[in-house]
């Protein structure tokens, strides 16, 4: 008997420790409230940035709750349903219970969560800023060890007004988000509406603001901070989110337009050649998304007027598309790129070619006559 009392005595604290190991982390969501019609009559979150991360921290078996300001259902801008993110999430039916019936930020525990994060889109910048009990929640996960604090793209709008005393919380953090020139570029249906400028708002709490280029990935973690630049910083700010918790992501495959995102990254930071990115394209095709492609090099063209080098890395990535995607007005705007660069015969063989194919041949022709 007494060998029994000192197996049980030396078995309960191990099997206790085991259970205690066993207990999953817990994050919560949190998306904006202010959407209506879609995104028509008043901007919403962006559902694939809650698809995305709410998939990765599923498949890395952390518990999920989702809550809002108002509680109750929520909307969604005008998103793409066919993308692979979103079909996975359209037909989870938990996910789906938890976005018709989010928790009301007041009704919240936060001693219940190891971690936030904190959803982008436009409506971010409506009411996450001026709601007192997602500051409640954020500031007791401030003060708590162990704890990680995250957002994407315009969820930091969140931070903004957060103090601890007479300090706020981001003073000398770190922290990125949906950055100016990409209000400029990507923002002008809401961006005249909005409060303040998150890029600018941010500097002004103390934080040290760090950005990438236009829509691409930027992930910064100082301290528990973990902020995510825009859209494409969405499943790597996820993950970031895993691993401040103390858990190792698990292996995934890339979606498609993740992919072309990095690959256009590491093309513009020149860690890899257009060389190496067109045998890439020619082997890989699937696996890429070349109008995206494509339109970020229209981006590109259009914000770097001003700078010879920026504006050549635009037409770069247009012309890397090209043996795979076509769009006349993507090819005028090479050509008249071309010309502004006096490069004229490249711009009169992408002409003749479309006066060839009867497209925008009128355009064409007029420009050809500017170059003969």
């Amino acid at each position: 008997m007494k060998k029994l009392i000192l197996s049980i005595a030396f078995i309960l604290p191990v099997m206790l420790f085991s259970q205690t190991n066993d207990v999953k982390k817990k994050v919560l969501m949190v998306v904006s409230s202010y959407g209506k019609d879609m995104g028509a009559a008043r901007p919403g979150y962006e559902f694939d940035e809650f698809s995305q991360a709410y998939l990765i921290f599923k498949n890395n078996d952390l518990a999920i709750d989702v809550a809002s300001p108002k509680g109750g259902k929520v909307e969604a801008d005008k998103y793409n349903k066919d993308k692979p993110y979103n079909k996975i999430l359209l037909e989870d039916k938990y996910a789906l219970n938890l976005l018709e019936h989010t928790k009301a930020t007041a009704d919240i525990n936060a001693v219940d969560y190891d971690a936030i994060y904190i959803v982008g889109g436009k409506g971010a910048m409506f009411d996450l800023p001026y709601d007192p009990s997602l500051q409640d929640i954020v500031l007791n996960l401030y003060h708590r060890d162990n704890t990680v604090i995250s957002s994407v793209c315009h969820g930091p709008a969140a931070f903004v007004n957060v103090k601890n005393g007479d300090e706020y919380i981001i003073n000398d953090v770190e922290l990125t988000s949906f950055c100016n020139i990409e209000e400029e570029l990507f923002g002008k249906k809401w961006v005249k509406e909005f409060p303040f400028s998150l890029e600018t708002k941010l500097e002004s709490r103390g934080a040290i603001f760090k950005q990438t280029d236009f829509m691409l990935s930027k992930v910064v973690v100082s301290g528990k901070f973990v902020t995510g630049q825009n859209p494409f910083s969405t499943t790597r700010s996820a993950e970031a989110v895993v691993s401040s918790l103390g858990l190792t992501p698990v292996k995934r495959e890339l979606y498609n337009d993740e992919r072309s995102a990095y690959l256009m990254q590491e093309l513009l930071d020149k860690t890899k050649t257009i060389a190496w990115a067109e045998e890439e394209l020619a082997k890989n095709k699937a696996k890429y998304d070349m109008p995206l492609i494509a339109a970020y090099g229209y981006y590109k063209i259009l914000a770097s007027t001003e700078n010879k080098d920026e504006l050549l890395k635009g037409v770069a990535l247009v012309e890397l598309t090209s043996p795979h995607f076509f769009n006349e007005n993507l090819q005028l705007l090479l050509a008249k790129t071309y010309i502004s660069l006096d490069r004229n015969e490249k711009a009169r063989s992408i002409l003749n070619d479309l006066t060839a194919k009867n497209l925008l041949k009128e355009q064409a022709e007029k420009l050809l006559e500017t170059i003969s």
